[in-house]
């Protein structure tokens, strides 16, 4: 599980207290410890369901807010990061987000004991259109985002659009590159125009005035 890696990495690889990831992560150090003796998750069947101290208090509304969701279109519902601006925002929540998008993640794969590795490494990302109302000049209007989401620093890139289109994609993904200052190593896709496989390659080439290399991208469907 990420919450697994997450513990371990916190400990093994970033030199952080059993204390503090235990705070972070709303677990016992007794748990945190019992996660630092084996490399993967020791195949067991929880009896009674994880107390999140941290979160318990807003578990019924994160539950009310994804009930509701299965109500609406599926690009127009709630992700982990919104619903934890919710929180803050509506209902006075003070703790971390990584907690709430793993509660989040366990609601919506039925709360199920897996052990298929979620880590991602540095330098990989995600990407998907979206939809919001948004007022332009004072005229409410449908609005189409792409948002690129780096989930190892938790960083994101949100251009908007008046439609989704394979011009807006490739143009959402010059921006993100430039605001990221690099090229991610690898993107998994949830959606893209048309319902096309899309290939992003790199051609590094020089341009004139141009000192050091730059690089165009192109798509092959």
């Amino acid at each position: 599980m990420e919450l697994y890696a997450r513990v371990r990495r916190a400990v093994l690889v970033e030199g952080r207290s059993r204390r503090a990831v235990a705070r972070e992560f709303g677990l016992a150090r007794k748990t945190v410890s019992k996660m630092l003796e084996y490399s993967v998750p020791p195949g067991y069947q929880r009896q009674k369901p994880v107390k999140r101290p941290k979160l318990g208090p807003w578990q019924g509304v994160i539950d009310a807010i994804l009930e509701d969701d299965k109500q609406r279109p599926r690009k127009q519902r709630h992700t982990a990061k919104r619903i934890f601006e919710r929180l803050r925002a509506e209902h006075g929540y003070t703790g971390g987000y990584t907690i709430v998008k793993d509660y989040v993640r366990a609601s919506k794969i039925g709360g199920q004991e897996m052990f298929i590795p979620l880590t991602h490494a540095p330098g990989e990302a995600q990407a998907d259109f979206g939809q919001a109302q948004v007022v332009i000049a004072g005229v409410e209007c449908m609005a189409h985002f792409m948002a690129f989401d780096m989930p190892h620093s938790d960083d994101c890139f949100v251009q908007a659009f008046p439609a989704e289109t394979t011009e807006s994609f490739l143009e959402a993904h010059v921006r993100a590159f430039e605001y990221f200052g690099g090229v991610p190593t690898r993107i998994l896709y949830d959606f893209v125009p048309g319902n096309k496989i899309v290939v992003m390659f790199r051609r590094p080439f020089c341009g004139l005035g141009h000192e050091q290399p730059r690089h165009c991208w192109r798509s092959a469907f």
